[in-house]
């Protein structure tokens, strides 16, 4: 997730993700205030043996695109609200919908993570 601010609401997805028996690893990291460790991390997901990554972020909600740009794991956005949003979160529905070509990212609904881990779920093909 892009802030600290956002743990409380993305946690939603590791407990899903527990109950699941998935091991997971939770991070807060900036696509804007720190793109480097952004890409550092996805660049490098797959040989920590991520198979997904769910990206958690408001307002101009690039960290979804920006991750899906630095992996070829599935990405899962998940657009969250904020309080200093001018469209309560339809700003950061929208940007991380809105991907160029060759940078998928699925997108799960305003601060829903916990259908971003059972998408997650799905993706894995556990039942």
């Amino acid at each position: 997730m892009g802030s600290a601010s956002d743990m409380p609401l993305m946690e939603k997805a590791g407990t899903v993700l527990r109950e699941a028996e998935v091991e997971f690893e939770i991070e807060v990291m900036s696509a804007h205030r720190d793109p480097v460790r952004v890409a550092e991390y996805c660049t490098a997901a797959r040989s920590r043996g991520l198979k997904v990554i769910i990206a958690g972020a408001g307002l101009a909600a690039a960290l979804p695109g920006v991750a899906a740009a630095h992996t070829d794991l599935p990405v899962i956005g998940v657009p969250l609200s904020s309080s200093l949003s001018a469209l309560g979160g339809l700003d950061a529905v929208l940007a991380i919908v809105q991907m160029p070509p060759g940078v998928p990212v699925a997108t799960v609904g305003l601060d829903n993570p916990k259908n971003a881990a059972h998408l997650a779920v799905r993706i894995l093909g556990i039942t």
